[in-house]
């Protein structure tokens, strides 16, 4: 039976799961699907199959499935909708940034198309979200996000925080706590002295510097401080 949207909350799901966990080009497997969203394979496996025949997805036979154009169209109207929302929460409602996000899970399916552009407008047209993450525009175009994360940094690297994983409010409370947010600048210790951990130093303070846990260093996304050249690879 093919599908014709407005699409149901759980097909949105299924949609924005698949668009974040395929983000660097591969395929998403139906276990990181069913991680994702918290639910059994084998509900997967049925999901999967209306999807495809939808032509939201194709599935590629040992590797998994990935979105096709419609299905990255649909994924990315969501990913609007959430971080427009993230957005008005944290900037004209008062709300905390690691609250926004199971707020926005909520109200993301029940906001209508146009109350978000009226939110998108009252924001002037924001970039990116409280936690750094860029809003795809109206028309499904998003910048790129191939990213390093601090774990993966070297000794010494002059890095910008360019944003944060929002899932989990506890480490957004301990990254804010750290001054560890987006926009800050950090030094990578030349040496290491705790093996699991990352030591910086935020260069717009006179703090001393800070050791990052390994687990909460992957969820941290940074790009050469202005005037340090090189990229390398992650996704956000």
């Amino acid at each position: 039976m093919t599908m014709t949207g407005p699409y149901s909350r759980s097909v949105e799901d299924y949609l924005k799961a698949i668009y974040s966990l395929s983000e660097a080009g591969d395929a998403a497997s139906t276990s990181a699907i069913a991680e994702t969203l918290d639910i059994q394979p084998a509900s997967v496996t049925g999901m999967v199959k209306r999807l495809s025949e939808s032509g939201l997805l194709e599935y590629l036979p040992y590797r998994g499935v990935r979105l096709t154009k419609p299905g990255v169209r649909e994924a990315l109207r969501v990913v609007r909708r959430h971080r427009i929302l993230e957005t008005y929460l944290f900037e004209r409602l008062g709300f905390s940034w690691d609250d926004v996000h199971g707020e926005a899970e909520r109200l993301e399916h029940a906001a209508s198309d146009q109350l978000i552009e009226k939110m998108a407008t009252a924001l002037e047209f924001p970039c990116h979200d409280p936690h750094g993450a860029p809003i795809p525009t109206s028309s499904g175009h998003i910048e790129d996000t191939n990213l390093l994360t601090l774990a993966d940094a070297q000794p010494g690297e002059r890095l910008r925080i360019r944003a944060v994983r929002d899932e989990d409010s506890a480490d957004l409370r301990s990254m804010a706590a750290e001054g560890l947010v987006p926009g800050a600048r950090i030094l990578v210790a030349e040496s290491q002295a705790v093996t699991g951990s990352v030591e910086v130093t935020l260069q717009d303070t006179n703090d001393g510097p800070r050791s990052v846990e390994d687990e909460l260093a992957q969820q941290i996304y940074v790009v050469p401080d202005e005037g340090q050249e090189g990229d390398r690879g992650g996704v956000l």
